[in-house]
């Protein structure tokens, strides 16, 4: 690990894996500051207060390398204790059911990332993989409410014009969690130029993902192709708006992306990945030091660095959280 990475703040905007001891202790081995942990995704409300249920007790279980974040101090606290910060983070509204006086219990509990829509439809909007209607009126109030309690808006998995909507309706800065350009490969997750610059110009953030399906090559990618998407994202909107957002699947078998390709994970089929691995050079989270060498080889400059790696994301979130 440089010292480098080990002296900045590394906070992962997006990581789904199979939350057990092993991945926590890789991310402690990464360097990881913090990490927005998912703990819904089409689980109505009951479900997903056990999932939380079940985070905490993970986190007093491993209370020596994790530590729950509710603010951006417990992230500069975590630095300094040398441990993981857990964020929670939902990857769909639907736990919020039709009832907006849910959003406020769940940020209470710790949740202070919400993706609006995954994938498809639901109350509140429509996802990336079908025709979109936009933000419905109960969205509308989603939005407000979330803004109000202090939950970030995700729009990763979400339609164009849900997104736009959603863009125009926050007051507070609004984010693509963990997305690709499409200016280096079509892809219906992928974001175009003009909506990279659509939610930069409304304060809003991005973290580039490292996802293979949605690099310009694919399952060939390497950690260098993953940081030409990350530079790519740059140029168009600048390096106080981007960082990253990994969306880590560590520990899960091909049924979990037979389950999330699929509406609701079991209905009509939406995509085929096909078999998902990771960039050569950044296949777990343990090896994160790698992508800082990267930029370092790149000829990134160490405020940059620093910036994307960690420092825009907590800027961002202090904005959302604690405003």
């Amino acid at each position: 690990m440089t010292s480098l990475h080990e002296s900045s703040i590394i906070i992962d905007g997006l990581n789904i894996s199979k939350f057990e001891r092993s991945v926590f202790e890789d991310m402690r081995k990464g360097g990881v500051t913090a990490v927005n942990c998912t703990v819904s995704v089409w689980d109505d409300f009951q479900k997903t207060i056990d999932n939380i249920a079940e985070m905490k007790q993970h986190i007093r279980e491993y209370s020596e390398i994790l530590t729950l974040v509710r603010t951006t101090d417990d992230i500069l606290r975590a630095k300094k204790e040398n441990k993981t910060g857990i964020i929670f983070g939902f990857q769909n509204s639907y736990a919020f059911e039709d009832n907006l006086g849910y959003i406020e219990v769940f940020k209470e509990l710790g949740v202070n990332v919400v993706q609006l829509c995954y994938n498809t439809q639901n109350l509140v909007g429509t996802g990336s993989y079908e025709p979109d209607g936009g933000l419905s009126g109960y969205g509308r109030e989603v939005i407000q409410e979330m803004n109000r309690v202090g939950i970030m808006v995700d729009l990763s998995h979400v339609g164009a014009k849900t997104s736009s909507d959603a863009i125009a309706c926050s007051k507070k800065p609004v984010t693509y969690s963990h997305c690709c350009p499409s200016g280096l490969k079509e892809h219906p997750r992928n974001k175009t130029d003009d909506q990279l610059r659509e939610i930069a110009e409304a304060n809003g953030f991005v973290g580039v993902t490292m996802f293979m399906p949605f690099l310009r090559r694919g399952a060939d990618a390497t950690i260098d192709d993953y940081l030409e998407a990350i530079e790519y994202v740059i140029d168009v909107i600048g390096e106080d708006k981007v960082g990253i957002g990994t969306d880590f699947t560590q520990g899960y078998s091909t049924e979990f992306f037979d389950w999330i390709t699929h509406d609701k994970g079991r209905y009509r089929r939406l995509t085929d990945f096909g078999k998902v691995v990771n960039p050569q050079g950044i296949r777990t989270i343990g090896e994160f030091p790698n992508l800082t060498a990267a930029m370092q080889r790149a000829g990134w400059s160490e405020s940059r660095i620093k910036k994307v790696m960690g420092e825009n994301w907590l800027r961002v979130f202090g904005e959302v959280w604690n405003g």
